[in-house]
């Protein structure tokens, strides 16, 4: 099995970003907006199920906090189930995989071998890296377009529905609703 060389963190950030240490995001940045892809490393590895975290590693979206990181420092798989179970904290997992082309991790923050909650869906898709948008935000994206359609033919009915939108996705954010998405595999 090829290995990619491991790269120790310079600090809290990627070093391979213009060589200095940068700070992960702040919780709750939205990157949707970023794509990440390194095609000197394409070049060179074969993007599979064995060497996709480390591809995934070297992107803006990784975490050098996360329990994976702790696994790759001590030479462990970072995706060894058996040893991310016994922790807590963050972590990425590998969910749906349809090699070579699409890569699905999710982060998430498990606090008991057993109890994990989801955060946030990057996936990788021919060799970029995408973070995918929260359900909710899918949601009001889809509901202010048709609402403008709705709007154009009927005024009345625009209104409402837009009212009821808005009180629901209030409610949403007000309970810190934790819907996110999935590319719909399984």
């Amino acid at each position: 099995m090829a290995t990619t060389p491991m790269i120790p963190p310079a600090g809290a950030g990627n070093p391979n970003l213009d060589g200095a240490a940068a700070a992960p995001p702040v919780p709750g940045t939205d990157m949707t907006g970023i794509c990440f892809r390194d095609q000197l490393w394409l070049n060179t590895y074969p993007l599979d199920r064995n060497l996709v975290f480390d591809y995934f590693a070297l992107s803006p979206f990784y975490d050098y906090s996360c329990n994976n990181e702790q696994l790759r420092v001590r030479a462990i798989h970072p995706l060894d189930l058996s040893h991310l179970s016994k922790m807590t904290g963050t972590e990425f997992m590998l969910s749906e995989v349809l090699e070579p082309h699409l890569f699905v991790f999710r982060k998430q923050k498990r606090d008991g071998p057993e109890k994990v909650t989801p955060m946030l869906t990057y996936y990788i898709l021919d060799g970029s890296i995408y973070q995918a948008p929260q359900l909710c935000n899918v949601f009001a994206s889809r509901v202010v377009s048709t609402s403008f359609t709705q709007h154009v033919f009927c005024p009345t009915l625009s209104g409402i529905i837009m009212h009821s939108f808005v009180i629901s996705v209030s409610k949403c954010l007000n309970h810190d609703c934790m819907i996110y998405g999935s590319l719909g595999f399984g």
